[in-house]
């Protein structure tokens, strides 16, 4: 299907078929990648505008993503193999990131067991971290949706609803869900509902915004992931992994949210970006303390105006300099 045509009936009768690579300066660039490059770079871009408001520094945020990003990666690839292993015959074919196979919760999981490391190394919280990146996450992965559009992949079965996608090969057509879409729009909606309540500070607690994140994704990939055809699943029993894992983060980040509201323990105190905030005002406090204090001559009412010409013309007495004296200071008879 990598060379199907595309067309969505409810948009007009029309089909565009693009190509899944391009050629520049002699070197073949697939879009799947560069769209995945992309989405990597917008969510950067925000969560480098948005961290100090979580009490993370731009070089805390570069340190995680310079673990998190490639392990990510490589979590990815493992989760997909581990799950595909009948397509698998040496560790050589398990390591062809480049013939595809990447799954998003392998990535995920990778992604936050590193970031955990590299906060205990920094001595940062982890959750603010993930809250941080929750933006991040939402932005990639509904920028990357469209790689798998133009792959012609990560569709669903034939239907005839009004948003179906044809697929046009060798003269035939078949209508299918266009779940890569689906998950695209979800994962936008994600992110504009959590930057609205990142702007209402509503936050509490660290690590909410990553259990909104988890809760919000679980739900929409639980009914999406039904709708796939190239779902991998838990061996035999025909449960799809990725759609038991979704709603099994739903499910878990519903409960502690719940039970953190009512913990009582939700102080502003307690959330990482005051505990940097006040840590810095008694640094600043502590350090103008301990400056040095000028004296500034404070000049003397009422001072003669002629008295101040004749000592800005020649000197005044207090500027003259007393005559060294040699020696031992004992005067000759």
């Amino acid at each position: 299907m990598s060379s199907a045509s595309i067309s969505f009936p409810f948009l007009g009768d029309w089909f565009i078929c693009p190509s899944n690579s391009f050629v520049l300066f002699g070197h073949t660039f697939y879009w799947y990648g560069v769209i995945i490059a992309c989405g990597f770079l917008l969510a950067v871009a925000y969560c480098f505008h948005r961290c100090r408001e979580f009490g993370i520094s731009q070089d805390d945020l570069t340190d995680n993503l310079l673990f998190a990003v490639p392990i990510a990666i490589i979590g990815a690839r493992i989760y997909y193999v581990l799950f595909n292993l009948e397509n698998y015959h040496s560790f050589w074919d398990a390591c062809k990131i480049w013939e595809g196979g990447l799954a998003i919760y392998g990535g995920v999981i990778a992604a936050v067991i590193t970031v955990l490391a590299v906060c205990r190394v920094k001595k940062i919280s982890p959750l603010a971290v993930l809250d941080t990146v929750s933006f991040g996450l939402l932005i990639g992965q509904s920028i990357g949706r469209w790689g798998n559009f133009m792959n012609r992949e990560a569709y669903g079965y034939e239907t005839d609803i009004f948003c179906r996608m044809g697929l046009t090969l060798n003269g035939e057509t078949i209508y299918v869900h266009p779940t890569f879409l689906y998950e695209s729009l979800w994962n936008a909606v994600g992110f504009v509902l959590l930057h609205i309540l990142s702007k209402k500070r509503e936050r509490k607690f660290d690590g909410q915004y990553f259990l909104y994140y988890l809760a919000w994704y679980g739900l929409g990939r639980s009914w999406i992931e039904g709708l796939r055809t190239d779902s991998l699943y838990i061996g035999d029993t025909g449960i799809r992994v990725s759609q038991a894992l979704a709603v099994l983060t739903f499910l878990a980040s519903v409960i502690i949210l719940v039970v953190r509201r009512r913990s009582g323990r939700c102080k502003p105190e307690n959330l990482w970006v005051n505990k940097v905030t006040l840590a810095a005002a008694g640094e600043t406090e502590i350090a103008e303390t301990e400056a040095p204090v000028q004296e500034t001559k404070t000049p003397t009412p009422g001072t003669n105006v002629i008295q101040e010409m004749e000592d800005a013309v020649f000197g005044s007495a207090e500027d003259e300099e007393l005559p060294e004296q040699e020696g031992d200071g004992e005067q000759e008879p």
